[in-house]
């Protein structure tokens, strides 16, 4: 009697969750970065903090117990991003004001709850990890990656890896451009989110004309059609934003510059006087390419998987008595392109 085919083998992969203030991406992601499976969930931020995590907790549950129909081994972590300030070493909501975090520590409740390793981290600067492994800046390790949404906030990558800074890093929509122009949800007054995010722009050309709109897309197909009132909404964002792009560079000696979020589907109409501004402006600094992200809105899913492999990995990595071994035999990892995140690569 001829004995039964072997089951397929089945792949690792780990969990990815994309916390929003509306709603939740999630994913299945195995070991070659390879989305295998998506569900969302709403984020129920009106029920307040706890019920978000209730349903973090959920759809992490879900994703895990669906693994099987994917053809993927149980997870064996969970990337978890989520908006505000997150000190990823820690493992901790420092603020999320959208959603009502302050100081939760949100990687070892889930962990406590799923029995699953948890990595936290910021959905902006995940998705400038993302953007910088495996989409528009792939190769580069020297990446300013700039969301630009309802709110503006940029992912700093530096010789390869995030900039963190406690959770600080990047908060560029803060920057002030206009000293006295209108106040801020920050407690300040005049910041680029007040000038230059997709909500920003919809909000000063409907002050400035008196005619509703939708959103900033609705503004750029006026510019487009010569829309006097739109035209100088949009120049004086792009301004503002060739301000402190020439800051950041300056600081930074970005060799890649990634902009994404609603705003940056405008595409030419807003990278190319980018472009134009950032050349009159940049003198000894390295020139950046300027471009438009390529992972979408699937970037921060991306970059909570990145984390947990990253997560992974760390738990994966040998004791001294095993890596003195190693060393001697020849040591194989698997991951090496997405070491950068955890620990310095090697030389």
């Amino acid at each position: 009697m001829n004995a039964a085919p072997a089951p397929p083998e089945t792949s690792r992969c780990v969990v990815a969750l994309d916390v929003g203030g509306t709603s939740m991406k999630g994913a299945l992601v195995d070991e070659h970065r390879r989305v295998r499976l998506r569900q969302s969930f709403p984020t129920p931020a009106v029920q307040g903090p706890e019920a978000v995590l209730d349903q973090m907790a959920t759809e992490i549950a879900t994703l895990t117990a669906r693994a099987a129909e994917a053809g993927l081994a149980p997870p064996q972590a969970a990337g978890v991003v989520v908006p505000g300030i997150v000190d990823e070493a820690r493992g901790v909501a420092v603020i999320a004001a959208n959603i009502g975090w302050r100081d939760a520590p949100l990687a070892s409740v889930l962990r406590e709850r799923l029995g699953l390793p948890v990595a936290l981290g910021h959905d902006v600067r995940a998705g400038g990890l993302a953007e910088s492994r495996l989409g528009a800046a792939k190769g580069a390790r020297d990446v300013l990656f700039v969301a630009l949404g309802t709110g503006i906030a940029a992912s700093c990558i530096v010789d390869g890896r995030p900039l963190i800074a406690g959770g600080y890093a990047g908060e560029v929509g803060h920057v002030v451009v206009e000293p006295d122009g209108e106040p801020c949800g920050c407690g300040g007054r005049g910041c680029l989110e007040r000038v230059a995010s997709a909500a920003a722009i919809a909000r000063r050309y409907t002050s400035r004309s008196g005619v509703a709109v939708t959103g900033a897309a609705e503004v750029a197909a006026k510019v487009r059609a010569g829309d006097p009132v739109a035209v100088a909404v949009w120049e004086e964002a792009v301004a503002a934003l060739v301000d402190v792009l020439h800051t950041s560079l300056t600081l930074l000696g970005s060799e890649v510059v990634v902009l994404g979020g609603g705003l940056a589907e405008a595409g030419d109409l807003l990278l190319e006087p980018l472009r134009t501004g950032l050349d009159e402006r940049l003198s000894f600094q390295r020139r950046p390419r300027l471009v438009q992200a390529a992972l979408g809105d699937q970037a921060g899913c991306l970059g909570a998987a990145l984390l947990a492999w990253s997560l992974v990995d760390a738990l994966e990595e040998p004791s001294d008595e095993e890596a003195s071994s190693d060393d001697q035999g020849g040591h194989d990892r698997k991951h090496d392109e997405f070491e950068g995140y955890e620990r310095k690569a090697t030389p």
